[in-house]
């Protein structure tokens, strides 16, 4: 079967082209792609080639499909794997299998299967290690959704506090507890708040903060005081911009006790040492941003870790379980992810989007792959429309779902875009 893809030849060099791909084997599965949501570690991986740790060095070669947030339906499966998996399934796939002790990954380091192509070969790997996973939304993003939300998911889980008198963890925030997000307007910030409001471990308060007051204002907009209310967690949007003292402002909100969970969603130096002057007793600073400087370094209050059992974690993603958490919830309606998507395109445009990515403003980046549709982002919806009929429509439907992505767009894309 013919596919076509976009495949890694080396450092910058993306290149969208169609090939055969081989027969499937008796451990294999053929699978229909539909969706994609652009990851900034696509971006790292185009940027440094074969110098990335999931990424081969005969790329030259044997290109990778690069991509690893997709989502799909299965069309055929071989024979081993022919009483758990049938040809219609919906599935998504977590890529950090750690197969064998390896780093290799759909997305980064296999020819045939990737996230940004119309039809993959998916390898015996990804079965052997549990990590292709049914899926059963209603919208195909959803599930493109599912790894960066499972990202979230392993940070709330890997927050920890401690018991007196022993040396046992209590894993997870503080349930109940005082919970923080720090800069945490952005797409992964709003997926933390979402997260927060719809498990199970809820904190009783979340403040949320930032300093660009129309982000917040669209915040409160997609997540409100009054919806988090009805979930019963009481949340407060802060701009620290208008306050001379923030952390004071900030800890006067917990009665001066500080915060038992602080996630910290900018890897920016004021932001990490905010982040530590505002934790309690015992209180647990996830450094969820990822840097990019090797050197990255924040002052952290070592009289507090000492006499005050504060402490920090950081997370690079969600494994399996996270994941399956992760779409549990979404197909249940319990979490609405949307709001992480703020841009539209078709395969076409793939190339220059993951190269150009840390230039393009807003948040995922998502792509219907079997289509031919220019990048355009959601909120020039509105102004597209005023030229062009399908652009009409789309902003049409946006609008009755509070301007974001949804399972009705989706559908019009796929029954009304240019097939690729």
């Amino acid at each position: 079967m013919q596919t076509k893809a976009v495949r890694l030849y080396g450092k910058n060099d993306l290149r969208l082209e169609a090939f055969e791909l081989p027969q499937i084997g008796e451990d294999e599965i053929l699978a229909h792609v539909i969706s994609n949501s652009i990851c900034m570690s696509s971006h790292k991986a185009a940027m440094q080639g074969s110098d990335h740790k999931r990424v081969h060095d005969d790329i030259d070669q044997h290109p990778p499909i690069i991509g690893h947030e997709f989502c799909g339906e299965i069309v055929a499966v071989g024979s081993k794997w022919a009483d758990q998996f049938k040809p219609g399934d919906r599935f998504t796939i977590q890529p950090a299998m750690n197969y064998q002790g390896t780093l290799w990954a759909p997305g980064y380091s296999y020819e045939f299967v990737g996230g940004n192509a119309t039809y993959v070969v998916i390898p015996n790997e990804v079965m052997e290690c549990n990590c292709l996973l049914p899926y059963k939304g209603d919208a195909f993003f959803y599930g493109s959704l599912s790894e960066p939300v499972s990202c979230i998911v392993g940070a709330y889980h890997a927050n920890y506090h401690t018991t007196n008198g022993s040396y046992i963890h209590d894993m997870g925030i503080r349930e109940g507890g005082k919970l923080a997000i720090l800069a945490g307007v952005g797409p992964m910030g709003l997926g933390a708040i979402d997260y927060a409001l719809g498990c199970d471990r809820k904190p009783s308060l979340v403040v949320v903060t930032d300093i660009d007051s129309a982000r917040i204002a669209r915040a409160k907009e997609i997540l409100s005081e009054e919806y988090a209310a009805s979930q019963g967690v009481k949340l407060i949007y802060v701009n620290t911009g208008e306050y001379a003292d923030p952390v004071d402002y900030l800890l006067s909100l917990t009665d001066g006790e500080g915060y038992d969970d602080v996630f910290c969603m900018a890897p920016v130096r004021p932001v990490v040492e905010q982040s530590d002057r505002i934790l309690g007793r015992d209180g647990c600073l996830n450094f969820f941003a990822g840097p990019t400087k090797t050197d990255f370094a924040a002052m952290f209050n070592f009289y507090n870790v000492h006499y005050a059992s504060t402490h920090v974690v950081g997370t690079s993603g969600g494994n399996t379980d996270d994941m399956r958490e992760a779409i549990s919830l979404m197909e249940a309606g319990r979490i609405n992810p949307a709001a992480m998507i703020t841009h539209i395109g078709g395969l076409n445009v793939v190339a220059d989007t993951i190269i150009n990515l840390d230039k393009i403003p807003g948040g995922k980046k998502l792509i219907y792959t079997n289509k031919e549709l220019p990048l355009f982002a959601i909120a020039d919806l509105p102004k597209l429309a005023e030229t062009d009929k399908f652009y009409a429509d789309l902003a049409e439907i946006c609008s009755r779902h509070n301007q974001l992505w949804n399972a009705e767009a989706e559908e019009y894309i796929l029954k009304n875009a240019k097939d690729i």
